[in-house]
């Protein structure tokens, strides 16, 4: 029973969990969407569910011998067990509606989809191996942040990765940044909100701080849907909300905008 049904998270309906997958992953009743795991994006989004995975030798380790109530080392491995990744983001490269693009997508299951040196090394990495290469590149982020079992050195992530993604500029390089639910901390405060075009999941979280952080701090209310994509859109901080299915379709689209205006420039 467990396993053919589930409950919506939002309007708590109980739904035949293959409708839910036939429908990419959004509720067929009130258009939720759920979340996807970094090799669930990338078939969504790659032609013909066909992508060549990069930097897959890059693992995770423990220089601050970081332990709270478990040691990270452990943590580390129960979520490359759990995911059948080695750390929270993966790196391909193939094509989207036939225009060859690199994607780094983060994968929320990996320890919240936080941002440690690993991460942010591969998403440098894809970032430079399109600016080699010429190559657009999109980043989808899910992630609470960094990581705070690396201290300083997961908070070095947030310049190295802007770094790279400001070279790009000097040959043009298009940088598409797709913000999914959730996309908080670190994460926010450097890739995921440097694209030429920033686009989000409908209803997506999207901040630095949490709402409750926020209303601690400042002692106010915060409006109704505060951090949610359509509040970011309608203040500017976004420049679209696109629904799941249509996603690949308009980054198709952009690309080839791209592409075209880089031809004719």
């Amino acid at each position: 029973m467990t396993q053919l049904w589930t409950r919506c998270n939002n309007c708590r309906k109980i739904i035949y969990k293959q409708d839910i997958l036939d429908n990419l992953c959004v509720c067929p009743n009130c258009d939720f969407h759920f979340r996807l795991s970094a090799p669930q994006r990338l078939k969504m989004l790659f032609d013909q569910e066909n992508y060549e995975l990069l930097d897959q030798n890059l693992y995770p380790c423990d220089p601050l011998e970081f332990e709270d109530s478990k040691k990270y080392l452990d943590r580390l491995k129960e979520n490359q067990e759990k995911t059948s990744l080695p750390d929270a983001v993966i790196n391909a490269r193939g094509n989207i509606e036939g225009i060859e693009v690199i994607i780094s997508a983060l994968d929320f299951r990996f320890m919240g989809g936080s941002m440690g040196s690993v991460v942010g090394e591969k998403v440098t990495r894809a970032v430079e191996r399109a600016y080699q290469t010429r190559t657009p590149v999109i980043v989808v982020s899910c992630s609470g942040g960094a990581r705070m079992q690396e201290g300083a050195l997961s908070l070095m992530q947030l310049m190295k990765t802007s770094a790279a993604i400001a070279r790009l500029e000097e040959r043009k390089v298009p940088y598409i940044s797709v913000l999914t639910d959730p996309t908080t901390g670190g994460v926010t405060a450097s890739f995921a909100m440097l694209g030429d075009i920033n686009i989000a999941e409908p209803q997506a979280l999207i901040g630095f701080a949490g709402p409750r952080v926020i209303e601690q701090t400042i002692r106010e209310k915060l409006p109704k849907g505060f951090q949610r994509a359509e509040f970011l859109l309608e203040h500017g901080f976004l420049d679209d909300v696109v629904h799941r299915r249509h996603l690949k379709p308009y980054l198709g689209r952009a690309l080839k905008l791209f592409l075209n205006h880089s031809r004719s420039a």
